[in-house]
């Protein structure tokens, strides 16, 4: 499941930030980060902690100081992060989501995609709609878009 955590992402910082010079690169990959880690560990882990996010962005602003284009482009990753425990709904776990505040063990957490089952599918099916909306509205067919993403991140989002 991919296209829920990628669309939700990139919809809402959108509409959040109206920002046309926000990398979103970085947030696809924060979106898909601790689902596709902690999978590998076979359930919800550091990763799905709202700890994770916060030092991950903690850090961030300390190695980068100041208004650097780096920062902003590096900018996406924890928001990418944050997000996907939004809309995975990892905070309903207080063990894991709050680790290590109540502890340092996460006694074989389920993965919280796993765990919704048969509801994955329309989820999915909503986050292909948001990409599909993202294509549309961007205009990511044309090449010279497509371009302006690949080399910058950006999304000629219209304000409209």
């Amino acid at each position: 499941m991919f296209f829920w955590f990628i669309g939700t992402a990139v919809v809402a910082v959108w509409f959040v930030f109206r920002d046309p010079a926000f990398d979103y690169r970085l947030l696809l990959v924060g979106s898909v980060l601790p689902p596709t880690v902690d999978a590998l560990f076979g359930g919800a882990r550091v990763l799905h902690s709202i700890t994770f996010s916060i030092v991950l962005l903690a850090v961030l602003m300390l190695v980068t100081p100041g208004r650097k284009p780096i920062r902003k482009m590096l900018l996406g990753l924890p928001v990418g992060t944050l997000l996907y425990l939004v809309f995975t709904g990892a905070w309903t776990d207080t063990k894991v989501f709050w680790w290590p505040f109540f502890g340092f063990g996460f006694d074989d957490a389920p993965h919280p995609v796993a765990e919704r089952g048969w509801w994955n599918l329309p989820l999915e099916v909503i986050g292909l709609g948001l990409c599909w909306w993202v294509v549309q509205r961007a205009e990511l067919r044309r090449p010279d878009r497509r371009e302006l993403f690949r080399r910058t991140g950006q999304l000629d989002l219209p304000l409209r």
